[in-house]
């Protein structure tokens, strides 16, 4: 019982230990995170985690109040160098332009696309369809779908070749429905 009461008194010391720290510190914390980042969206999630790391380490930060500010800084500083480091680690990101019509935007003409060229693949000789298959489904290389389809890689460019060829004089011309 004496230990959960210290526990719930260490607690709240905490709490009010970040609550001054935030009071005294959020907006030049702010500022500088905002100078750093250039985005205020980004300094405000820096500035956060700061205060959440300044409540989990609380007991380091009352051991020695006069770093306090030194601290938060240091690890603002380091947050926004994280987020920096974990952004360019990532590929761009590029915004789809959107529609001019939202009505125009129609998934249909996508859905028949397909089954035309789904029904012109069936219209491909046997050879033919499991190059396309390998190559184009299955994301093979040359090479890789030659040792699955047990033929020379040299076989799989021209059958891939003609393939893409025939597929191209179906698609060109009106497609005959078949009986299925």
């Amino acid at each position: 019982m004496v230990r959960l009461f210290a526990s719930a008194r260490t607690a709240r010391a905490d709490e009010a230990l970040v609550r001054s720290l935030y009071e005294e510190h959020s907006r030049p914390l702010l500022a500088y995170a905002t100078r750093l980042t250039g985005d205020r969206a980004a300094a405000e999630d820096v500035v956060q985690e700061t205060l959440v790391r300044a409540w989990r380490n609380a007991s380091a930060l009352a051991a020695k109040p006069e770093t306090a500010r030194a601290w938060l800084f240091t690890v603002s500083r380091n947050l926004v160098i994280d987020r920096a480091r974990a952004l360019a680690a990532r590929p761009a990101e590029v915004a789809e332009p959107a529609p001019a019509d939202p009505v125009l935007v129609d998934h249909a003409q996508r859905v028949v696309d397909s089954m035309s060229v789904l029904a012109a693949i069936d219209r491909l000789s046997e050879d033919h369809r499991r190059v396309l298959v390998e190559i184009y489904f299955h994301d093979r290389s040359v090479a890789d779908a030659a040792r699955e389809l047990g033929i020379a890689p040299g076989t799989v460019k021209s059958r891939s070749h003609y393939a893409v060829q025939a597929l191209r004089a179906v698609l060109a011309g009106p497609l005959e429905r078949t009986a299925t």
